[in-house]
């Protein structure tokens, strides 16, 4: 009985060394996983998503319409500078006591405005005519040019005689070849010379200037 024992316990020793081994062998005969080398290259091709794709060619027509709408918008400037030079426009000015007037004078449909207002609105007919008195010495040319005048300052007589120079000063240098200058030096030299008189101010023991209160005796 012991002997058969003993030769059953030799057979599972055996059988348990065999075990034991082969999985060694297995071991040994098996190749190293290459997993890591093939996950990296995949990953390196993997597409972009398909958003991306629709995304790309929107961005780019912005992009293109941008670059479009900057050549013309430098086109209108150039238009309008170009507008801007051809045209010819004159600013002058004329005083009288403490009244100030600037004549803005442009190529136009001959319109005459005093403080954005006609002068034919005027309801005084002498203070009119005397503001488009430097008119009537050029001509029907007078219809070919466009007048704005803005005065401040003074009272009526005054802003029309300021607005007067300043109309003559502006067709001189408007029609610099007509020799205006000579004409209306030659006809009223006030058109062009600005009066330098003013107003003598008011003193002391008096009213006005020189007036001096009355003195009474009993």
């Amino acid at each position: 009985m012991f002997m058969a024992e003993e030769k059953k316990d030799e057979k599972k020793t055996e059988e348990k060394k065999a075990r034991g081994r082969k999985p060694k062998a297995k071991e040994e005969k098996a190749p190293a996983p290459k997993a890591e080398e093939k996950v990296a290259p995949k990953e390196a091709h993997k597409e972009p998503p398909k958003e991306a794709h629709a995304e790309a060619p929107k961005e780019a027509h912005k992009h293109a319409e941008a670059k479009a709408e900057v050549p013309k918008e430098e086109a209108r400037k150039k238009k309008r500078k170009a507008a801007k030079k051809a045209q010819r426009v004159f600013v002058a000015r004329g005083k009288r006591k403490l009244s100030v007037a600037r004549a803005t004078i442009k190529a136009g449909k001959g319109a005459v405005r005093m403080n954005k207002l006609n002068v034919s609105s005027i309801p005084n007919p002498y203070i009119r005519s005397m503001i488009t008195e430097p008119l009537r010495y050029i001509g029907p040319e007078a219809n070919g040019i466009d007048l704005s005048i803005r005065v401040n300052g003074g009272g009526m007589i005054g802003q029309a005689q300021a607005a007067r120079t300043a109309i003559a000063h502006a067709l001189v240098l408007y029609f610099d070849q007509a020799n205006l200058k000579e004409k209306f030096m030659s006809i009223d030299r006030s058109l062009l010379i600005e009066d330098t008189r003013r107003v003598e101010s008011k003193k002391y023991r008096g009213p006005k200037a020189r007036a001096r209160f009355q003195k009474s005796y009993r």
